[in-house]
């Protein structure tokens, strides 16, 4: 696969196989944030009321996921940017947005913490849709732009006034739920969940990081990290820490439902074409 995309990337490909690699071979593909997006994912599966015949799961997740989809009679097949992951699961090593798929290859694909690090993020949503069936299912889960507040003040406040960036910039809500209206996708529901984790060491902070492949895979120059300002990060984050020795860090979680076209779908009423106003059905009395 040529990776020499020129200017367009923002992401090193490289680097972020190999961030992802790392993260298999420390997790196996069970880091507990994983674990919990693909629980969630799998509630919400079965609030769908129809059977899926084909699944494309891209992310390492698809290790606690597939069981679970063979027990719902579903057939599933990987795709993972990093080599690891794939080689136990005799997956597809590709980027999610150059997927080698044919277009209408799954009713179902399923991604578990890869889209806050797309190249082309627009593209690869746009290419998932193709891949469905009509009135294919997508769903996915990510860490989204509100996660790490802790660790970034942290890291801002040892470096002082040279500051570099450590951790690539994350994506919001809103412009997720834009992305998945833009590139095609009918009916998009998009939500998000807080997890409020308690740490008595920053160490076991960035090991957790590191289990799910995160860390900054931005193309440009990497600035690491000193010793000290390590150190300093590790003292700032104790000093924020409450009577019982520990620091709450937050961690975003992004959901995305969104189907492929088809005809048969419902459709928003046309606009203008209301009998009521928002203003009188607010001030209904009951």
């Amino acid at each position: 696969m040529d990776d020499n995309n020129g200017p367009s990337d923002i992401f090193d490909r490289d680097r972020r196989r190999h961030f992802r690699d790392r993260a298999f071979q420390r997790s196996q593909g069970q880091d507990f944030v994983g674990h919990i997006m693909a629980e969630e994912i799998l509630d919400r599966l079965s609030l769908v009321k129809r059977e899926f015949k084909t699944c494309l799961l891209i992310g390492q997740a698809a290790h606690s996921l597939r069981p679970a989809l063979d027990t719902l009679g579903i057939n599933s097949f990987c795709a993972e940017a990093g080599y690891r992951s794939n080689h136990t699961q005799g997956g597809v090593q590709c980027d999610e947005d150059r997927l080698p798929f044919a277009d209408g290859s799954f009713d179902l694909i399923i991604n578990i913490g890869t889209l806050d690090s797309v190249n082309d993020l627009p593209g690869a949503l746009a290419l998932m849709r193709r891949i469905l069936i009509p009135d294919g299912l997508f769903l996915a889960g990510f860490m989204g732009a509100e996660s790490l507040t802790m660790l970034k003040a942290n890291l801002m406040m040892a470096e002082g006034d040279r500051i570099a960036s450590h951790i690539h910039p994350q994506i919001d809500i809103r412009t997720a739920g834009d992305l998945m209206s833009r590139t095609g996708f009918a009916l998009p529901v998009i939500d998000s969940d807080t997890l409020r984790l308690r740490y008595g060491e920053f160490d076991k902070l960035i090991s957790d990081l590191r289990d799910i492949g995160s860390g900054n895979v931005l193309k440009a120059q990497i600035q690491p990290i000193s010793r000290n300002i390590y150190n300093e990060a590790k003292n700032q984050f104790k000093a924020h820490a409450t009577p019982d020795g520990k620091t709450t860090e937050i961690i975003e979680l992004i959901y995305l439902c969104g189907w492929a076209p088809h005809p048969d779908q419902p459709a928003p009423a046309r606009r203008g074409s209301g009998q009521m106003s928002l203003k009188d059905a607010l001030n209904k009395p009951e």
